[in-house]
């Protein structure tokens, strides 16, 4: 659906001074443009982490993520939302993979062996205790022990189920749709995901292609990027269901909780269930999207909402609410974390796998120095330490974007208030950041 894409990430390094060498590596995902942003605010909120020990980190974490999201300042531009989050996401994507690696354990291996106090007390339940209290949270993981074990060990055996979004792009054309389809059916794949949205004509003729092609048992859904207006949707998909899709995903604007709750209401009875979450600003979005019964799969993202910290609540309300959590992923390394927090939900959450999927798109993992595994169209449980965000050191270089000047558009002011008020060498700073040090 994206016609320009320059797959991009703000990439995080936590580097200490312990004796075991370990560093922590964070990145929050975006699309070229804009990244430059997202770094201006990680170095924004970099004060909360520097120079603290980690074991002071997570040993309060809740409070740690609360500093955070609550920066006194930085809050106007957020709160828990937009460019801010997304750096939230970064540094604190950076601090489970430094703990991960300190314990010596893969993510969400460390998660499922975590004390279940000690997991919540990662969790800020503020602002979802009318839905979800910590008490609610913790009976839910003390049922998740029963069977844990076993699961495990199917998930070690078997992986966790994914589905495929790279054969049916907007833009291909049939012979390629074709091809693709064929080579992931040779592949394994039962799952196919296909971009709906541009033209109606277009999109009936290149479901009928797929679904053809992939058979009536195979699993087809559909996603539209947020394309349609809720009466668009509701009339589009009307056209569509003929072909038998799960879902359709992101209707109509992310932020439209009511819009999607009556897309949900006309769709259920033609068999088409609702699924979005990914681009949801926080928590709170998804507590409401639950409330309003507005959606029937919840895709959850690891770099949009507030690292693992936030994922985790999303996943225990999902699990109050009884509706299956199916990943977004694809990009840059948004495969390599989130298949942690899908292997986390299955084995300590929702003992389930009914409905449940983890998106997959394969391009881009080369540059990782752990990358998925994918086998009979399956994450396999990585094995290696950490949160599997760390990036060939030869990618970085290669990659990295040049340390040039900012730019960009400012309304002029007085010559005299810039060189007194400009940070770091005005007057005005000067004298305060003395006293700072004094």
């Amino acid at each position: 659906m994206h016609t320009d894409p320059d797959y991009s990430a703000a990439y995080v390094v936590l580097e200490t001074d312990a004796e075991d060498g370990l560093s922590g590596h964070g990145i929050t995902f975006t699309l070229g443009r804009g990244t430059e942003v997202v770094v201006c605010a990680v170095n924004a909120l970099a004060h909360h982490v520097l120079n603290k020990d980690l074991e002071d980190i997570v040993g309060d974490f809740r409070g740690f993520y609360r500093q955070l999201t609550s920066d006194g300042q930085l809050r106007w531009i957020g709160p828990e939302k937009g460019v801010v989050h997304l750096a939230t996401a970064a540094i604190l994507n950076a601090v489970w993979d430094l703990w991960a690696k300190q314990e010596g354990k893969p993510l969400w291996k460390l998660l499922v062996d975590m004390d279940p106090r000690t997991l919540l007390s990662c969790i800020d339940f503020r602002y979802i205790t009318d839905v979800l209290t910590e008490e609610e949270a913790y009976e839910i993981l003390q049922e998740g022990q029963v069977g844990k074990k076993e699961r495990e060990e199917q998930m070690l055996t078997h992986g966790y189920p994914a589905y495929t979004t790279s054969c049916a792009w907007l833009g291909y054309s049939d012979d390629t749709l074709k091809q693709l389809c064929t080579e992931a059916l040779k592949g394994g794949w039962t799952r196919f995901k296909v971009k709906v949205g541009a033209d109606l004509q277009d999109d009936i003729r290149r479901c009928r292609l797929i679904r053809n092609m992939i058979g009536p048992e195979k699993t087809l859904m559909m996603d539209a990027n947020q394309r349609w207006d809720v009466p668009e949707a509701v009339e589009w998909m009307a056209k569509l269901a003929e072909f038998k899709p799960l879902w359709i995903e992101e209707p109509t604007s992310p932020d439209d909780i009511l819009g999607h709750a009556t897309i949900s209401k006309a769709l259920i009875p033609l068999g088409i269930g609702v699924a979005t979450g990914e681009q949801c600003h926080n928590r709170v979005m998804f507590k409401q999207l639950l409330q309003a019964k507005a959606l029937q799969f919840l895709q959850i993202d690891s770099c949009r909402l507030g690292s693992v910290n936030e994922n985790l609540s999303v996943l225990l309300m999902a699990k109050k609410f009884k509706i299956p959590v199916c990943p977004h992923a694809g990009g840059v390394g948004l495969c390599e974390l989130v298949q942690h927090l899908i292997l986390f939900d299955f084995i300590s959450v929702s003992a389930s796998l009914t409905n449940r999927m983890c998106e997959y798109v394969d391009h881009l993992h080369e540059h990782f120095k752990y990358p998925v595994t994918i086998r009979n169209a399956s994450y396999m449980p990585p094995k290696e330490a950490g949160y599997s965000t760390e990036m060939k050191e030869e990618s970085i270089k290669k990659h990295q974007y040049p340390d040039g000047e900012e730019a960009g558009y400012s309304t002029e002011m007085k010559e005299e208030s810039i060189k007194k008020h400009q940070y770091p060498d005005g007057e005005v700073w000067k004298k305060l950041l003395t006293a700072q040090g004094n």
